[in-house]
């Protein structure tokens, strides 16, 4: 056996080892799906502004937001965010002072306060969820990215050129509340609330023009308003009822609304706005939900997680133990496929509204997550029960159901979306907020259609042979960028998609010799980083060009290491060298494990999974020894 294989052999033992330390009694994983201070902010300013103590949660949450403050004032979503982050700095400045626990005069806030100004203040805020906030709160005025759009929006049927459910899943719960409260001009504050007027730098929001195209999209809508029938106060009496029920209708049994924390919280003061009391069993419960998600970290600080991802964590950890090696009928794999199967969903969602006639049978993200699917998670789960399912009649059953809705989302355009096929009308790209382009709609991806053709391909013998297949492929080399990598939107983001790109491809039955798996690899291979590993920043998902990081982390060199090891036949010295790098990285614990890998929102969400320096590392050399350790000596 060669000494790459000797090392790769002991970490595969002791990350095993510790991953069936770490599980469970009912056979899920529970890592932190961290996502920054916006989550601990916002819960904050909610908690005072509807005059709920919770002093010690307060207290923690203040604790942790302070003790990521750099040392110009700011705050970052990223170690390597230039200039800091505005929107995060204004969040957790507001957050801080609300919190009673520290005041204006103290040092870290006048150097807070010192840099927000310099970025010219409030109003330069780019993040639609830190305008909502503030104007909620009363210290802006309403943004006219969302007072201009009407509720009758909601009354338009699918037919008309533009609709509400044009839009993705993502959207609608977040612009729902704030499209209610914008039309109320509502905002509530307390006497505790601060006053921030001293960092607004003018009048105006100032980040209101419109785009090219915003107006394009605002007539068609228009347009459809003057077709509904109806005297106008009605037909707004309506949208404003429908508006209500849309957010009543997708709360979750656990009191969130789609199971996200932002948008329960945007509910939330929507619901004020409706004239709901601040004690209302539906505002009480909401709120509970959230506290639900809160983490305790490993430096003792507490966080709340946007949705935890229990479900998505325990799929691709049980996959990854599968691969390593661990029989089906192993306890801890046997106990992970029975959490999953029964976390399987039978109702069906806003999904089901572009794709009508499929029963229910995709997976969710997280725990509470009853009616919101995705491909992605589903195929997590598929590749665990595959090996259940060829022996047994009801595993079976439960795969095909999987099976069935994840090939029923592929879109007309041959590849596959996150959470609803054909949310592509990309007139709502030129809504006037910041990240439109990617929360506006949910089209294609290469990392979700690489992802799922590599499901397919080595998990029900499916290839090029069948149409569906042969046109994802054809969409994943047609969308390969000029240099030969591929943008992932789920990851971050080159080195991401590109993995995803080249493991469906080749899973499909794409040769390795092709030209697109070629350059795909000839790109990473290209990014490899002195000390054998991969990074890349996340700067990159706001440029939409490969920015590296400098420095190598555990999942991105996993990522390009499971990718090379799919198209390379034998292993090379540089394929070596990313080994020995990437076993490395996993005895250390500094910020490169920590930086955020997973991409939520470009410029506004990145999240770092606790779980992932586990998941693909395991996956990438188990590959590696699959691959490579029978060859002949």
């Amino acid at each position: 056996m060669s000494q790459t294989l000797t090392k790769i052999e002991r970490e595969i033992t002791r990350l095993t080892t510790d991953l069936l330390g770490k599980q469970r009694q009912d056979g899920a994983w529970e890592f932190c799906f961290e996502n920054g201070t916006n989550i601990d902010a916002y819960l904050i300013i909610l908690l005072r502004s509807l005059d709920m103590e919770d002093e010690e949660l307060i207290r923690q949450l203040h604790d942790r937001i302070l003790a990521a403050q750099q040392p110009e004032g700011c705050w970052r979503l990223f170690r390597d965010e230039e200039g800091g982050n505005l929107s995060a700095t204004i969040e957790a400045y507001y957050a801080l002072l609300y919190s009673g626990y520290i005041h204006k005069s103290d040092e870290a806030m006048e150097r807070a306060r010192r840099y927000i100004q310099s970025k010219g203040g409030l109003g330069k805020a780019t993040s639609i969820l830190t305008k909502a906030i503030l104007a909620a709160t009363g210290q802006t005025r309403w943004p006219l990215a969302i007072s201009s759009i009407p509720l009758e929006i909601l009354l338009l049927p699918a037919s008309f050129p533009i609709s509400f459910f044009d839009f993705s899943g993502y959207s609608r719960v977040h612009l729902v509340p704030m499209m209610i409260m914008a039309d109320r001009r509502f905002s509530v504050k307390t006497e505790r609330t601060p006053d921030l007027s001293g960092l607004s730098s003018s009048r105006t929001d100032g980040n209101d023009e419109q785009p090219r195209g915003f107006k394009e999209m605002m007539d068609q809508i228009e347009a459809g308003m003057k077709r509904l029938i109806g005297v106008p106060r009605h037909i707004h009496e309506a949208a404003t009822r429908k508006a209500e029920a849309f957010m009543l209708e997708r709360i979750e049994p656990d009191g969130t609304l789609y199971t996200y924390a932002s948008c329960t919280i945007v509910m939330i003061f929507s619901l004020l706005a409706l004239g709901y009391n601040k004690d209302h069993p539906v505002i009480r419960r909401a709120v509970q939900g959230i506290k639900a998600m809160k983490y305790r970290l490993g430096d003792g600080r507490l966080t709340i997680q946007n949705s935890p991802s229990t479900i998505w964590d325990t799929a691709l950890l049980t996959y990854a133990l599968q691969t390593s090696g661990l029989p089906h009928d192993h306890p801890a794999i046997r106990n992970a496929a029975a959490y999953l199967r029964g976390k399987q969903q039978d109702r069906s969602g806003d999904w089901s509204i572009h794709n009508p006639d499929t029963p229910p049978g995709g997976w969710g993200f997280s725990e509470p997550n009853t009616i919101i699917p995705d491909v992605d998670d589903s195929t997590a789960v598929l590749r665990v029960l595959a090996s259940f399912s060829r022996t047994d009649p009801v595993w079976r059953e439960s795969w095909n159901r999987g099976l069935n809705w994840v090939l029923s989302m592929q879109n007309k355009d041959g590849g596959w979306p996150a959470f609803e096929k054909d949310t592509d009308n990309h007139l709502l790209t030129w809504l006037a907020i910041d990240g439109a382009k990617s929360a506006a709609i949910d089209p294609s991806e290469a990392d979700l259609t690489g992802r799922t053709l590599e499901y397919l391909g080595n998990f029900t013998g499916l290839d090029t042979r069948y149409t569906f297949i042969k046109n994802g492929t054809e969409w994943l080399i047609n969308h390969q960028e000029q240099d030969g990598s591929w943008y992932g939107r789920w990851g971050i983001c080159y080195i991401y998609g590109t993995w995803a790109a080249l493991t469906g491809l080749i899973a499909a039955g794409t040769p390795a010799r092709h030209d697109a798996v070629q350059k795909g690899v000839n790109w990473l291979l290209s990014k490899q980083n002195e000390d054998g590993g991969w990074g890349e920043s996340c700067t990159s998902d706001r440029l939409l060009r490969y920015v590296p990081l400098g420095e190598s982390t555990p999942s991105q060199t996993a990522w390009a290491l499971d990718a090379l090891i799919a198209a390379l036949p034998y292993p090379t010295a540089q394929l070596n060298k990313g080994v020995n790098r990437l076993i490395a990285s996993l005895q250390e614990d500094d910020w490169k494990t920590a930086y955020p890998t997973g991409a939520g929102l470009p410029g506004s969400f990145y999240f770092h999974y606790h779980s992932y320096r586990y998941i693909w590392p395991l996956l990438a050399l188990s590959h590696y020894r699959r691959k490579y350790g029978e060859l002949p000596k």
